[in-house]
């Protein structure tokens, strides 16, 4: 079976700066990660590809900085990496960036064969929309399952997939048709650290790097900030709350200082009480 894994090259979050112009991430000089959300999913993509054979292909988009990201993923154990690097990318929204990935996906099914699986994380911690998995299955007219907590069975000869997937309600567990896109919940999995052999390999493999015209894209207007519907029209930090927060003080036990929490929160707000007594009443 063939699982490709998106993965994405982002700033490390605590190190972050936004453009104060162009209200975009300023990339330069920050230290890079995997997405983590990410490395779930790709953990995934091998527990499965170890169970049932095949091969797991790791995609990026991005400078050409983001290889580093890829020999990560091969020092962990995907068996390929490919990576989509051009100038018409840069400044992409998830619509431009689901339409680029969209692209290279249907290259690598056609270079090195039927993509399966195509895994995602459930969001990125740079842009947090959790918008391009759907985007890639919608353009790929791909079975779409997203925070999938857990895949139960992969079943390569009946081409369907059974998995669990967190929702408001509970755990529903879905059977669905392969080729499906599926986007994994933090927690999911224990991600490998990585085999010798694997570090060995990441080292001098040759990681596959497309342009926008060797992946097969002929309009590149769909491509970058001209292909990208988004504006961010303003940046900032949110304002301190002018309301200082109140303290309670410690009882001698724990009845006694949930009790003193208790008698604080309804001084604060006599309508929470009011609505409890009335509930507690049958009213």
């Amino acid at each position: 079976m063939h699982f490709v894994v998106c993965i994405k090259q982002v700033p490390d979050s605590a190190q972050i700066r936004v453009h104060p112009v162009t209200n975009t991430i300023m990339r330069q000089g920050v230290p890079t990660i995997i997405n983590p959300y990410d490395l779930f999913s790709l953990e995934e993509a091998l527990r499965w590809r170890d169970k049932v054979g095949g091969e797991v292909t790791v995609l990026t988009m991005g400078p050409p900085m983001a290889a580093d990201s890829l020999r990560k993923a091969l020092t962990i154990g995907a068996d390929r990496a490919v990576l989509l690097t051009d100038r018409f990318f840069a400044g992409s929204d998830t619509l431009a960036t689901s339409f680029a990935l969209s692209a290279a996906l249907k290259k690598i099914g056609d270079t090195f064969g039927k993509i399966d699986i195509v895994f995602c994380g459930k969001q990125t911690i740079d842009g947090d929309t959790a918008q391009v998995g759907p985007g890639i299955a919608k353009r790929l007219n791909l079975e779409q399952i997203t925070y999938v907590s857990g895949i139960n069975e992969v079943d390569g000869e009946g081409g369907t997939v059974t998995l669990e997937r967190r929702s408001e309600g509970g755990v529903q567990v879905l059977k669905t048709n392969l080729p499906a896109m599926i986007t994994m919940l933090e927690g999911s999995n224990v991600v490998r650290r990585g085999r010798i052999d694997d570090a060995l390999r990441a080292a001098r493999a040759e990681i596959v790097t497309w342009s926008a015209k060797e992946a097969g894209i002929e309009d590149v207007t769909m491509c970058g900030l001209r292909g990208s519907p988004t504006v961010v029209k303003k940046v900032f930090a949110p304002s301190p709350r002018a309301e200082k927060a109140a303290q309670v003080e410690v009882g001698a036990s724990p009845a006694e200082s949930a009790e003193a929490l208790i008698e604080a929160i309804f001084k604060k707000a006599p309508k929470i009480e009011a609505d409890l007594v009335k509930l507690a009443s049958g009213y």
